[in-house]
């Protein structure tokens, strides 16, 4: 294959790893992760580890089915599809248990310090820290890539001949996906950014309108892939 439709082949790659963060799966999964953030830089943090977690997949399922001749049975792909719907619910259900928990874990301390007219009387503090969600990205974004990558590499390995240019394939394809699932995270934290929208009201609506859809859109997907597969 000469280097002028490579090229192009790559940038196509890039195009389609960004496009297809934009999916209906991926964007209602990354908003239940980012709806725990305030502020929008750890929400594109919890993009980037998404992406990277998505990537990992698809780059392992690409190198045992294109390096080790492996052929992974088309019907074992609804499964995994069924897998994806099933993590959608449960991270649904997470989101709304924290939700209803308080979103946050606290801890509790006494120490004294003085005030106007007061000699170091101790007060109690309540320091709450958000979770760290990287790590759940990452996982999250681990089994989303069982989602569609069967029919990603086979179309790979029948319009790419080369080892070396299928895995490059697969790799830029990541990179947009990362990119993607970024730019995913940052617009969909902007409205449960406190300092864009302060209403209690809202941000609750929106917790739970985008909790149930996720939950919705999880069953449906295990039921599509279950009763089709």
């Amino acid at each position: 294959m000469n280097t002028l439709p490579l090229f192009i082949l790559l940038i196509y790659a890039l195009y389609e790893g960004l496009l297809h963060a934009f999916e209906a799966d991926h964007i209602l999964a990354v908003t239940n992760i980012v709806s725990q953030r305030n502020k929008i830089f750890p929400a594109l943090k919890d993009g980037i580890f998404w992406g990277l977690g998505h990537t990992s997949t698809i780059f392992l399922i690409g190198i045992i089915m294109i390096l080790f001749k492996v052929n992974i049975p088309d019907s074992s792909f609804s499964y995994f599809e069924a897998t994806v719907g099933l993590m959608l619910i449960l991270v649904a259900s997470y989101r709304l248990y924290v939700f209803f928990k308080k979103e946050y874990s606290g801890t509790v301390h006494t120490h004294g310090h003085e005030h106007a007219g007061e000699n170091g009387m101790p007060h109690i503090h309540v320091h709450f820290r958000n979770e760290n969600l990287h790590k759940a990205s990452y996982g999250i974004g681990l089994v989303h890539g069982l989602a569609g990558s069967g029919a990603l590499v086979v179309l790979v390995m029948t319009q790419i001949k080369t080892l070396t240019s299928s895995l490059l394939y697969l790799a830029i394809f990541g990179v947009g996906s990362i990119i993607g699932m970024t730019l995913v995270a940052g617009v969909f934290s902007v409205p449960f950014s406190k300092k864009l929208i302060n209403s209690r009201w809202i941000r609750t609506t929106l917790v739970l309108v985008s909790s149930v859809l996720c939950f919705a859109y999880g069953c449906y997907v295990v039921y599509n892939n279950l009763t089709n597969g």
